[in-house]
């Protein structure tokens, strides 16, 4: 696949014309910061891109078209919780806050998963009933693919059919799609 492209199956469930756009606007404005939040790592900083009135539509509508059949959006904290929210009002669903740990009272059904500089764990309310709902997974940035795989992990256990997992930019290096096994992941912009 030539850098920054999308395969054949990602152009089926996201028109090539709104990927693009998306993924001019992703290049443009995406802010790198070397060594952050750890030495070695080369965080992806896409807050400028969800502060640009046109980059932040672009982007979201690029990312619904992946959504198709859903009827719940699970954002990932937190930068996954803005892109979420766009993408089910462009679905006409609700989302589900998938948060870290800590940040939900009880009672909560979480999973724990490795990322590319610790552990972590993820949660969400255990009285959020999300059994059989067909759900598309919103985050900003595929790093090394935990944080998707833990999430489509948790929201599986709670009995959540996994219709797919849509990001904005996936760093390929990573290899972070060979986590996300089992559902379709569409990415917008790739380097």
């Amino acid at each position: 696949m030539e850098h920054g492209s999308l395969d054949t199956a990602q152009v089926n469930r996201v028109s090539e014309e709104r990927a693009s756009i998306a993924s001019d606007h992703i290049d443009r404005l995406t802010r790198w910061a070397d060594d952050f939040p750890v030495d070695g790592v080369r965080f992806a900083d896409l807050t400028p891109v969800f502060a640009d009135p046109d980059g932040l539509k672009a982007v979201v509508a690029a990312l619904a078209e992946a959504g198709s059949g859903a009827d719940l959006v699970a954002g990932i904290d937190a930068r996954g919780f803005l892109l979420g929210a766009g993408v089910a009002l462009e679905l006409g669903t609700g989302i589900l806050a998938v948060r870290k740990a800590g940040k939900l009272p009880p009672p909560v059904v979480a999973q724990s998963y490795e990322l590319e500089y610790g552990s972590a764990e993820l949660e969400i309310p255990a009285d959020v009933d999300i059994s059989g709902r067909k759900v598309l997974i919103v985050d900003d940035v595929l790093a090394t693919g935990g944080t998707i795989a833990a999430t489509a992990e948790l929201l599986r256990a709670c009995g959540a059919e996994i219709v797919g997992a849509a990001v904005a930019l996936e760093i390929a290096v990573l290899a972070g799609r060979g986590k996300c096994e089992g559902y379709p992941l569409v990415c917008l912009r790739q380097v």
